[in-house]
């Protein structure tokens, strides 16, 4: 069994999706776990967007290359870049109440982001969460200096464990 955490962010609280969310990991065979709902403070939010050298490189790079499709100058270094990502991930998820759970199943990490869909909702797959209840773009966050508002976080496999750990003690875990 595989575990892996999923956050409905304020976007996604403020939409009245929780439900729906929680609803499409169960009819999918995941269990939940854990659950809760709560306020998240900065330094527990800045406990679950840790700043990893390759994450920022790699979004820069994806960026620039939007960019220069579109001639547009990436004036930040990815370092610049990957603060100023953050920072506005730690300030959306701060926006107003979120929904912490632990969904496990076989391959549970792959399902979940599958449900999820495409991080950029103007991207994801039809009928997925995303597609669904957001249609906001990078392209709209960048303009006004924010993250994108893409209802739920789902953790990848490399970051699944530690992201778990943040929101949840190994007592508030069943199953």
């Amino acid at each position: 069994m595989e575990r892996t955490l999923v956050l409905v962010k304020p976007d996604g609280v403020e939409k009245k999706v929780i439900g729906a969310v929680i609803d499409r990991f169960e009819r999918s065979g995941l269990r939940i776990v854990a659950l809760k709902m709560l306020v998240a403070g900065k330094g527990q939010v800045g406990r679950h967007y840790v700043l990893e050298r390759k994450w920022y490189e790699n979004a820069w790079s994806n960026t620039k290359n939007a960019y220069d499709k579109k001639g547009i100058k990436m004036k930040e270094t990815p370092l610049q870049f990957g603060k100023r990502i953050r920072n506005a991930l730690i300030e959306g998820l701060m926006e107003g109440p979120i929904v912490a759970m632990v969904v496990e199943g076989n391959d549970a990490i792959a399902k979940v982001r599958k449900i999820a869909g495409a991080t950029s909702p103007d991207r994801a797959e039809k009928g997925t969460i995303r597609n669904m209840y957001s249609k906001d773009s990078y392209e709209k966050a960048d303009k006004e200096n924010r993250a994108v508002r893409n209802i739920i976080h789902a953790s990848d496999g490399k970051t699944a464990t530690r992201e778990i750990k943040v929101w949840f003690t190994s007592k508030e875990i069943h199953g």
